[in-house]
């Protein structure tokens, strides 16, 4: 694995790794490839993130890091999603324990959601990668924080055999250089995982209202170490105030909290976010307004 792992990490890997063994006690390695196999053609992520700079926007019920989202956005978030003209894909966490969804809710949610589908999860072994193509997954996350060199590749290899794409994750300069050769699409995580901090974080909320302060926002920095003519994304401690600044150096940005979690619902959030794009020069919706002005 590549690094030494915080309590709240290694909590989460061990849940993955029980998960993953009830899955199998009900769904066998073959019955799960037979599926994959039997799945409707995945749609591509790096296509729809390479059409213009815009949203991942994510769905999960609670995080570690931030407590339980407004359930009403979390019902809300589907549609409003698909309806979008700034969300290019949607993420789905399916770590029930921690983040309130499993691999079931991601099937659910394919009915409803036309755009690419990224199964956001702990993905450590095969069977989570055909189990998420069998579901109607359209790419998966592969992070650098809990596999090695090794393990990059083979998941990675593993995915693109049954047309996933992969968002490749990494936290720091360690990390980056630990990407595979030809990754297509890369990301920086400014989320760091930490057992105190978010412990006190998630009991304060409970009183009033608190910042992220798991988000190390000068991560973002290390976006031009990015794999050259990969698509870059900026994952975590996102919100319509930095989202313009941070889209100068990044092709999109996975947001989830700041819309599920905010007070006067989903949609009104995403029109900040809509507004936000529209102001930033360096995006092609403010470009169009931009040309279009006598």
């Amino acid at each position: 694995m590549a690094h030494a792992k915080s309590g709240i990490l290694k909590s989460i890997l061990a849940d993955t790794r029980d998960a993953i063994a009830r899955s199998r006690r009900l769904t066998t390695d073959s019955e799960i490839q037979l599926r994959a196999a039997r799945a409707k053609p995945p749609r591509s992520l790096e296509q729809a993130l390479r059409k213009s700079k815009g949203l991942i926007a994510e769905i999960k019920v609670r995080s570690p890091s931030m407590g339980s989202m407004r359930a009403e956005n979390v019902a809300a978030a589907p549609v409003a999603y698909e309806k979008s003209e700034i969300v290019r894909a949607v993420s789905v966490l399916t770590n029930e324990t921690y983040f309130g969804q499993s691999i079931m809710q991601l099937g659910e949610l394919r009915s409803i959601i036309s755009k690419p589908i990224l199964r956001k999860d702990f993905i450590i072994d095969e069977y989570q990668i055909f189990e998420a193509r069998a579901y109607g997954a359209d790419a998966i996350l592969l992070m650098t924080t809990i596999l090695n060199a090794e393990e990059l590749q083979r998941l990675g290899d593993c995915a693109q055999s049954l047309g996933l794409d992969v968002l490749y994750e990494a936290h720091d300069e360690q990390e980056i250089s630990m990407l595979p050769t030809g990754a297509r699409i890369c990301g920086i995580n400014s989320r760091k995982l930490d057992s105190r901090r978010l412990g006190l974080q998630h009991w304060l909320r409970r009183f009033l209202p608190v910042a992220d302060h798991s988000i190390v926002s000068d991560r973002y920095l290390l976006a031009d170490r990015l794999p050259a003519g990969s698509v870059r994304v900026a994952e975590s401690g996102l919100s319509s105030e930095n989202i313009g600044r941070v889209l100068q150096d990044f092709d999109a940005a996975l947001v989830g909290t700041s819309l599920l979690l905010a007070a006067d619902g989903v949609q009104a959030e995403l029109a900040r976010f809509e507004q936000a794009l529209k102001h930033n020069p360096m995006t092609p919706g403010a470009q169009a307004a931009s040309e279009s002005k006598p």
